[in-house]
């Protein structure tokens, strides 16, 4: 070694982390041996790539592998590769800190989680697999050199908040992690983690698909032949001899048929390819011949990543080339709204030495983006169909995300739409389809209405709703941001548009077969008998509103706020702003209901009198309480407070 040993702490967060996976969360402690496994094969992968690309690489890639190594005697169990390695910044960075984001959201879960199973979810969930070892050993010592470098770096730590850090200059290439493991407790789930049946079963069970060999050295006994007998050795106890056997069976799953593998490996494999411990929601293979091939295996997750709407996030497909690893992060695969699809791809014809750049421009990869985006969209169609359970499980934790599509992906915007489902007022808990909407929409009704807003809540108490609501139409009840978007870019379905219950003039007449000419002649005459109070509303609050009218959606609610046809949502106003765009101030209309008896008393006192001076702090009460109804923000909150303590005050006056 050379004198280059530090002492070092862990980040704070760190040291929070190690406390709580060691000593309150986890029971399955066998996953770490999958962590670390799946380490070296991500290790040996690279290196593989590497030395395909760089002829000039020093390094011996004719026998990459993974070694076990248990020491029953001393208690210790070394997980050994040959592959790319780390150099002492790697080391630094990966190992001594928590180099993911998500680190507090994390600490939270695992401090919130009461189920033992839910939170075993949580280690491969946010990239942290090698401190799960920490759960089996009292010291855990890591030695690395990365290839082509000739220093190689040991790293050891117990767990307890600092580690040590030193150069070695004699390491071998690739990196090896050493566990003084922890007395056996069954109770407490500790093992005996040198016992060679144990890693063998947790091999079988985790890591049977490793495409790299994970050997180990058993020993087996030896059959006694005749010269043993015939030289009068005794044979009572049987010979041995320790032999080195691959453990695992190293076959990937995408080459192989569906019905020569299990939903257990099936399983095991997702969760190696994502970093998670749920199970799939859907797996889904693919397999091309023609023009050019590749196999595909993707899994539709259980439940969403904690960085699905993170910027800096892992795509989730892993590109290989003739089952040799390419990159474990292939966005090109999969479009955004896609992202939480995981996965492999193994194109047959693509280069070794593809990079970024050119798989933007690649038209082998734009097709299989193209098959593999049309098979994913099918897939959940299929799923809302035939498995409406899962497929609420799948809306739940990624409806917000799919949506994006909608304005993203125009060529399959149709099935995309085809396949959502949305919350509505005929579905207090369930969801709907545009199809069965349009299946039940009422005669002469040629448009799909909904209502964007923060919360299924705030939208059924909406004034907007309520003659919706009283004459029985339908009407959608979009709660997501990206909701806004979509609803607004001139989508249709069946050859219906989307209107905006908030938005322009809502006439429900058309609907209503038993209207009377003596109905139409009192909204004739109300339009007449409000006709001064609008034009006088209109001017008084001419700074927020731009015109003043009555309403045909409204029955119980005084007043509402309606905006143009085109015009931006006060939701979408809100999402803009907070991202920190600045915009105009818009007006909408006042829309007031001539049957309240606050309009029609204000009505009243506006033509007993000349002077309209008295009814002014009503008229900007009126519009306030437009702007609450809606779940909007008021421009002057202690202004409004003021007039209505006002208000208040005057009225208990007058009583008495």
């Amino acid at each position: 070694m050379t004198g280059q040993t530090e002492v070092r702490e862990f980040q704070a967060e760190t040291r929070q982390l190690l406390d709580l996976m060691v000593h309150s969360v986890y029971s399955n402690k066998d996953s770490f041996l999958r962590e670390l496994i799946s380490n070296s094969s991500d290790a040996l992968d690279k290196l593989r790539l590497e030395s395909l690309q760089d002829k000039g690489l020093d390094v011996d890639a004719s026998d990459l592998h993974i070694q076990l190594e248990a020491d029953a005697d001393n208690r210790t169990l070394v997980v050994r590769d040959n592959g790319i390695g780390m150099s002492r910044d790697d080391v630094i960075d990966l190992i001594g800190t928590l180099a993911r984001s998500g680190t507090a959201e994390l600490r939270r879960k695992l401090a919130e989680v009461k189920d033992a199973a839910a939170s075993e979810e949580l280690i491969g969930q946010f990239g942290i697999g090698f401190y799960s070892t920490f759960m089996v050993a009292d010291r855990v010592t890591l030695v690395t050199r990365r290839a082509g470098e000739a220093t190689g770096t040991r790293w050891e730590s117990t767990g307890d908040g600092t580690y040590t850090i030193d150069d070695v200059t004699d390491a071998p290439q690739g990196t090896s992690v050493t566990l003084a493991l922890k007395p056996v407790d069954t109770e407490d789930h500790l093992y005996d983690y040198t016992d060679a049946a144990k890693l063998r079963a947790l091999v079988k069970r985790y890591s049977d698909f490793i495409a790299w060999p994970i050997r180990m050295d058993v020993e087996k006994p030896v059959a006694a032949d005749e010269s043993d007998a015939d030289s009068g050795e005794s044979t009572d106890e049987p010979k041995t001899e320790v032999v080195t056997e691959t453990i695992n069976s190293q076959k990937a799953l995408w080459a192989k048929s569906a019905d020569e593998v299990t939903q257990d490996e099936y399983h095991e494999f997702y969760r190696h390819v994502s970093h998670a411990w749920d199970e799939p929601l859907e797996v889904i293979t693919v397999k091309a011949e023609g023009t050019f091939e590749y196999q595909a295996l993707l899994f539709i997750p259980t439940q969403a990543p904690f960085d699905l709407f993170m910027r800096e996030r892992s795509s989730g497909i892993h590109l290989y080339v003739k089952r040799v690893f390419i990159m474990d992060d292939c966005e090109e695969l999969m479009p955004e709204y896609l992202r939480f699809v995981k996965g492999v791809v193994d194109a047959a014809d693509l280069s070794l030495n593809v990079s970024r750049e050119i798989l933007q421009q690649d038209r082998q990869i734009r097709a299989i983006r193209r098959r593999l985006t049309k098979r994913v969209i099918a897939t959940v169609g299929d799923l809302r169909d035939s498995r409406p359970d899962d497929y609420r499980t799948f809306w739940d934790n990624f409806g917000r995300v799919w949506k994006e599509g909608l304005v993203n992906d125009y060529d399959n915007r149709d099935a995309i739409l085809k396949a959502s489902s949305f919350a509505s007022t005929d579905s207090t808990d369930g969801l709907t389809t545009l199809a069965d909407y349009v299946g039940r929409m009422r005669s002469g009704q040629d448009t799909i209405y909904y209502m964007t807003g923060e919360s299924r809540q705030q939208i059924e108490n909406s004034p907007h709703i309520e003659a919706f609501r009283a004459k029985g139409v339908e009407v959608l009840l979009l709660t997501d941001p990206v909701d806004e978007m979509w609803v607004s870019s001139g989508v249709e379905f069946d050859g219906k548009s989307f209107t905006s219950i908030a938005k322009g003039a809502v006439d429900l007449d058309s609907l209503d077969d038993t209207e009377s000419d003596e109905d139409k002649a009192d909204k004739e005459k109300k339009t007449e008998e409000f006709s001064a109070l609008l034009g006088w509303l209109a001017e008084t609050l001419s700074d927020d509103v731009n015109e003043a009218r009555l309403s045909s959606r409204l029955t119980d609610s005084a007043a509402c706020l309606v905006g143009d046809t085109f015009s931006m949502s006060p939701q979408l106003e809100k999402l803009y702003r907070a991202s920190g765009q600045e915009l105009p101030k818009s007006k909408r209309a006042l829309e007031v209901n001539a049957d309240h008896p606050l309009i029609t008393g204000l009505n009243k006192a506006f033509a007993g009198s000349a002077d309209h001076s008295a009814l002014v702090p009503t008229a900007k009460l009126l519009y306030g309480m437009a702007v609450i109804a809606e779940g909007g923000e008021l421009g002057d909150p202690a202004e409004f407070a003021k007039l209505l303590a006002g208000n208040l005050t005057e009225s208990l006056q007058t009583e008495s």
